[in-house]
This record gives structure tokens, sequence and C-alpha cells, in this order.
């Protein structure tokens, strides 16, 4: 190829390019010009490539002449390409107005779940009479969660638990006590404490079961406590919770962290005791379990039963949040549902 026909044929390249690159309307499509000229696959790409067929002498001649093309293509290029950003950015600025005399968007707050703020409740009332507040593991050994409870291998309340195991001793807790006799365990005498935390029982999902759900118990390890401590003390409980009003009942029951034990209801604080249907119309509510520790318990955890005595008891959160707040449908706690919480 001659010096003067590669002279025309880069001529052609450069004014095509020009031509095109002045009528581009888009970004993209200049990009797709810059592409079809000087990529790899490109025409002045392969103007280069055809280097090879131009006579030995006139190839510096004819190389100086691509460079230059190359030039005149990327200048006028950059050129372009300024321009269609400053379009570009004069619309977008046009198009996106902010009219600041316009109202702000309302921003969402949220609040407290209602088990939570049953057991800030709880706990308020409890620290109030100088408990402390005790967290432990939700992954447990058997050893805490059963034995030191006097709850050996062969006992039915294993069974009655249905209790999620990960390997042969270690469980997912099915109460808070392990806490209570990981405290003991520590020997630092005397003890008021409450154990609030998650629990896992094999229980299928209805209105008032689900396999996992919350607990909240407490633990009072001194001298000379008594079962009328433990009656004093729920009875306070249950009037800060419901209403001055309330009264409470217990009856007898069997734990086996406990002895004696009882269940305790308390009077139907819609009602006041008369009978209808939230307490169906007996005019009590049963809310809670507890007892006097079983001395077995206080030497499994290293206390001398004979010199110090306790008293213990447990309440299911959701049982808290379902009566304070009458609802008929455990299950609703947990969907999410932002028509039901908003309530709260």
């Amino acid at each position: 190829m001659s010096e003067i026909s590669m002279q025309e044929k880069l001529s052609a390249i450069v004014k095509n390019a020009l031509d095109s690159m002045n009528g581009a309307q888009t970004l993209d499509a200049l990009n797709d010009i810059r592409v079809n000229v000087l990529g790899k696959k490109g025409e002045l790409t392969a103007v280069l490539k055809g280097m090879k067929d131009v006579a030995p002498e006139d190839r510096p001649k004819v190389g100086q002449m691509v460079n230059e093309a190359r030039d005149t293509i990327e200048k006028t290029l950059e050129t372009v390409k300024t321009k269609l950003e400053s379009e570009k950015l004069e619309r977008q600025l046009a198009e996106e107005i902010i009219d600041v005399t316009l109202p702000a968007r309302k921003v969402e707050v949220g609040h407290r779940h209602p088990n939570t703020i049953a057991l800030e409740e709880v706990e308020r009332i409890f620290i109030g009479m100088g408990y402390e507040v005790v967290e432990g593991p939700e992954v447990e050994y058997d050893l805490y969660n059963f034995e030191k409870l006097n709850i050996p291998a062969n006992h039915p309340a294993k069974d009655e638990q249905d209790t999620f195991y990960v390997t042969k001793d270690i469980v997912l807790r099915t109460q808070t006590s392990p806490c209570q006799a990981r405290e003991m365990e520590k020997g630092r005498l005397p003890i008021r404490m409450l154990s609030p935390g998650r629990v896992f029982r094999s229980d299928e999902v209805d209105a008032t079961h689900s396999p996992s759900f919350h607990q909240v118990e407490g633990l009072v390890v001194d001298k000379n406590i008594t079962f009328a401590d433990l009656k004093g003390t729920l009875a306070q409980f249950a009037k800060e919770l419901f209403g001055p009003e309330t009264k409470t009942k217990f009856r007898p029951h069997h734990f086996p962290f406990t002895e004696p034990s009882a269940e305790m209801d308390v009077s139907c604080f819609k009602c006041g005791g008369k009978g209808c249907r939230f307490c169906k119309g007996s005019g009590w509510i049963e809310i809670l379990g507890c007892g006097m520790v079983h001395p077995h318990v206080f030497e499994m955890c290293g206390i001398d039963p004979d010199e110090y005595t306790g008293f213990a008891f447990g309440v299911g959160l959701e049982r808290i949040a379902l009566l304070k707040y009458e609802i008929d449908d455990m299950r609703l706690l947990y969907e999410n549902d932002y028509r039901f919480l908003k309530q709260f």
C-alpha cells in the first residue's frame, strides 16, 4: 500500500469519526464510536495492523500520520465527552429539583415489644425489692439444667419437659433455673436474684405453646427464710403488677427442686374475682409456680441446708404479657405484624 492511499484512508477514518462523535447524543453512543475506531478491532487499529504492507521507506511517515489521526480523534472524543457530561448534569439538576418548602418525611420510630415492656416491669418491681438481675447461657450442661436441680437421669420430669439435646450432656435449657444453680455454686450468700431469659422445649406451636419462649425466675437464699416470706413477696409482686386490689391464692403442687411447692393464682383483674370469660368464670387466674428450695438442691450446690433456707419462683414472661394486655394467642407476639405491635 502506497503512502498516498494510506493517507486517503486515514483521512476518511478521521472524517467519519469526527462526524459521528459530533453527532452523538449520549455518552453510551460516544463510547460505541470510540470502540469502533480505537478499540482492539477498530478501524484505526486495523490500519496499524496493515503496516506490514507498506513499503519500508514509507513506514515512518505512515506511522506519523496514524499517530496524528489518533491524537485528533482522542482530542475530539474528550471534548464531546465533556460536553455530553455537562448536558447530562444540567438535565439531571433540572429534573431533580428539591422543593425545600415541602414538609419532611416522617421518621417511623420503633418502640418496645410487649414482651420487653412486661419484662422491664417485672424487673423494676423486684429490683425495687433488692433483687439482682442475673443471666446465663442458653446452651447449658445437663448437670445444671437437671441434676443440680434434683432431677436425676431417670427422673420423669426429664420426659415431661421434652428437651432439645445438643449432645448427651449438653441441652438447650428448658428453664432459667440453671442460672440459680450457677449463682449458688459461687457461695456468695445471701442471694436475692432474678434470672430472666429464653428457654426451649419441644412443644407444638399453638395459642399457648411455643418451642421457644421466655421465663423469669427468682431465688432468695438466706438464714431463717420461710414460706411466709415467699407468700409476702409474691403477693406484693402481684399487687404491683396487676393493681393494689389484687388478691393471691396458693395451691399445693409438686416441683422436683422445691419442697413444699405451690402454684399461685391471682384474683381476676378483669372482673375483680366475680367470674368472667377472661378467668373462665372462676374469678382466679393461675400465674406462677413457687416453693421452698429443696435441701438436696442446696447440697448439690455446696450450701448447708441446716444453716440456710430459701425460696424460688418462676413465671412465663409471655403469660404475663398475655394477661396484662388481654391477648388470647401467644403466636401474635412473634408474627411481627406491625398492625398488632403498634398498639403497645
